[in-house]
């Protein structure tokens, strides 16, 4: 069993250590050295009050779900990236979905439009759980990254939030997003 809940800038050590982990055993994660704790923490500070990011625990941290920026244009502020990771031990147990179900909804509720997740390929587990809930696939770029000495190729999923053609709305925080969502409590 597991709880979801807001990472803070003291869950950083504990996300970083799954990202990095990603980044040295598979091709999902396009780091070819371990990041730092500073450059996480210092992301996180700069984005965290409009880009969530949740944490999945136990009596540890076992997997993360954040989103970012997806363009530094203005015009693409109601866009983001979304991405997540799980602990190798706990693959397949649900907590990615549950995870991304969270994030979505605080992401909606905020009042995004539109969501992309990147999936280096070919990544199955991945794909299944982006439509799983809703992604469409949207892109392909071929041999875009450089890793394990070979290319890789990242196709791009999309999830359209909401329709309409009108001006959006300010983005609300995601703290103050997030409380107005429906937990589940334990998964």
């Amino acid at each position: 069993m597991f709880k979801i809940r807001l990472a803070t800038f003291d869950d950083m050590p504990a996300i970083l250590e799954i990202s990095n982990w990603a980044a040295a055993n598979t091709a999902a994660n396009f780091a070819i050295e371990p990041e730092s704790l500073e450059l996480w923490q210092e992301t996180w500070t700069q984005t965290h009050e409009f880009y969530p990011y949740f944490i999945a625990e136990d009596e540890s941290v076992i997997g993360f779900a954040k989103a970012s920026p997806w363009k530094g244009r203005c015009a693409y502020s109601h866009s983001c990236e979304v991405t997540v990771y799980v602990h190798p031990e706990h693959h397949r147990k649900g907590v990615g979905k549950a995870l991304y179900e969270k994030l979505i909804t605080t992401l909606k509720t905020q009042g995004y439009y539109t969501l992309l997740g990147g999936i280096t390929q070919p990544n199955v587990a991945s794909v299944g759980l982006h439509e799983s809930l809703g992604f469409k696939r949207v892109a392909l770029f071929e041999r875009i990254g450089w890793k394990f000495d070979r290319w890789h190729d990242v196709g791009y999923w999309e999830l359209v939030l909401r329709d309409g053609d009108g001006a959006p709305q300010p983005i609300v925080c995601c703290r103050e997003a997030a409380s107005g969502v429906g937990d589940k409590g334990d998964y």
